[in-house]
């Protein structure tokens, strides 16, 4: 197999990943209820997976479109559970901070900078959910296993990009893997707090 037929593997592996980190998070919130989940994180995801989409069709890779088409109805899901409807300023906010990114790069000097901004802006997004999972003690509605495979999508998506010579996504998406490895790691700590506090719990109630 030749390094570039091995990257259009690797791509759909990484479609296939999304889907299943998206879906994972999904279900915990059906599970666990919404503490400690950022809506406009989720906001923002769903901005930026229709920019992926329109940039994947210029760019002529059907692994970039489907990558995001396939999770966008799952993301969707999640935000209705989150109730946006409620907090149309976070809204509001949430799209200012996308176009700031990436409308306005893309416009004013094409489709590259556009996704540098997108990088950028796919870390500070996830800023919200990190600074949630360091205030909050309650983190029962975020999946760290969710967010583990959201970077291992995110490596696997950056050797893609090499054999595309796609560099301005292969930046882009780095950033956010490192950002989605540091929500894994925060989540899973916090479930073991809350692990050993409820053991503590039980202990002194025996």
């Amino acid at each position: 197999m030749t390094f570039h037929a091995l990257t259009i593997v690797l791509g759909w592996t990484a479609v296939g990943l999304g889907l299943v980190s998206v879906a994972t998070q999904l279900r915990r919130l059906a599970l666990r209820g919404v503490d400690g989940v950022s809506l406009a994180t989720w906001v923002i995801f769903v901005y930026m997976g229709l920019f992926w989409i329109t940039y994947g069709a210029v760019a002529r890779s059907p692994e970039i479109v489907l990558g995001s088409l396939i999770v966008l109805p799952v993301q969707l899901s999640i935000l209705y559970r989150l109730a946006p409807w409620r907090h149309a300023r976070v809204v509001a906010q949430s799209f200012l901070f996308f176009a700031l990114f990436t409308i306005v790069p893309t416009y004013l000097g094409g489709w590259s900078d556009g996704v540098y901004g997108i990088g950028l802006a796919m870390s500070i997004t996830r800023g919200p959910q990190i600074l949630e999972l360091i205030r909050s003690r309650d983190a029962s509605g975020v999946s760290a296993s969710s967010w583990a495979l959201s970077a291992v999508g995110a490596s696997l998506w950056m050797i893609y990009y090499v054999g595309a010579r796609l560099w301005a996504p292969f930046v882009a998406t780095g950033l956010a893997g490192l950002a989605s490895l540091t929500i894994a790691a925060l989540a899973f700590w916090r479930h073991e707090e809350a692990r050993r506090r409820l053991e503590i719990e039980a202990a002194f109630s025996a």
